[in-house]
């Protein structure tokens, strides 16, 4: 039986009884420098996504090139350096999205003839080209893996639009498979707690609450119809109950909101500042809607509203690191991984 190897390793095999299957873990993306101009680019390809700005017309345009990519790009690439790992020259999302998948691969070795990889839905490396380097080893069957608790469009779907046209430029098309959301699966709730616990027993302080904080969405996304707000809803309430916490100690907030739309509330920063003057001094925030640290956690959770939470007086703020790379946390992407290659090994 062939042992699973990483991409980089793979070896072209031909023969009409070539049978291989290519597992791709795919995160949202990511800038390829900490300036300005690296910024810029990725937020081009952002923000220019019908799933994540709905309105793409000459209003948003107007507003996306001529105010948004002339003063944003400056101000996120000072975020990106107070986070950037200098000695890969990368983002954190960048480091933690390769360590999974090379520790996927060493978890499945001995389970089938499987090529491991990953991409970024924005920015590099591209579902595109990582696609064509599993077909190009010999991959006629492909499982791509949105690393994403909950399902939501801007997120999720935009990984499937992205993967089916690059599947539509093929004329030997692979065969596809795409795991499911993740939000209530016995593996993921018990590896948050875990994780939540194992963070808390190191701290030199008891939290009085813990607050879950998870990327927030424009109010008018759900009411069309996505399901977004109510998977975050049943992983908050999954975790209460195996943490054995109810609604007062274990909070359900939305960060990382943007123009002037109502996006999904409460909204943590504001949560942040309301507890802190109504006499909250301890606090913890973990981020399950996240399956790596990235900006959203480190600078804006980790950095900006701890800052926020000691300025209007609290005084202990800790954010509990994402699963990323962790035991319990590769534990859950095998798990998801394992259960959808049945039938291909």
């Amino acid at each position: 039986m062939t042992a699973v190897i990483p991409i980089e390793q793979a070896k072209v095999r031909a023969g009409p009884g070539l049978q291989r299957a290519g597992v791709l873990l795919i995160n949202l993306g990511t800038p390829d420098t900490a300036d300005a101009d690296g910024v810029r680019v990725y937020l081009k390809e952002f923000l220019s996504d019908p799933r994540v700005i709905e309105d793409q017309g000459l209003v948003w345009q107007f507003v996306l090139n001529g105010i948004i990519l002339r003063r944003r790009p400056r101000v996120k690439a000072l975020d990106y350096q107070k986070i950037w790992n200098t000695e890969k020259n990368e983002s954190p999302l960048k480091t933690i999205t390769r360590s999974q998948s090379e520790k996927l691969a060493a978890a499945l070795a001995g389970r089938g003839d499987v090529v491991v990889d990953w991409a970024m839905r924005y920015g590099n490396p591209s579902i595109r080209s990582r696609i064509e380097a599993l077909t190009a080893k010999g991959c006629d069957r492909i499982l791509a893996v949105p690393l994403y608790p909950q399902y939501s469009a801007p997120t999720s779907a935009t990984v499937c639009d992205e993967v089916f046209r690059v599947l539509a430029s093929l004329r030997a098309q692979p065969t596809l498979r795409v795991t499911p959301p993740y939000y209530d699966d016995p593996a993921y709730i018990e590896a948050l707690a875990v994780s939540i616990d194992a963070h808390l027993s190191t701290l030199s302080f008891k939290p009085e609450l813990i607050v879950a904080s998870f990327h927030g969405m424009p109010k008018a996304y759900v009411d069309k119809g996505d399901p977004y707000e109510q998977q975050c809803v049943v992983t908050t309430e999954a975790l209460r109950r195996r943490l054995g916490l109810d609604a007062s100690k274990l909070l359900l907030t939305f960060q990382s909101r943007f123009g002037k739309a109502e996006w999904l509330q409460p909204y943590t920063d504001e949560t942040m500042k309301r507890l802190a003057r109504e006499g909250m001094r301890r606090i913890a925030v973990v981020t399950p809607g996240f399956s790596a640290d990235c900006l959203e956690t480190l600078e804006e959770i980790a950095q900006e509203n701890a800052e926020i939470f000691k300025h209007n007086g609290g005084e202990a703020f800790t954010a509990i690191p994402c699963l990323n790379d962790s035991e319990p946390g590769m534990d859950v992407i095998r798990t998801l991984v394992e259960r959808e290659l049945q039938g291909w090994i």
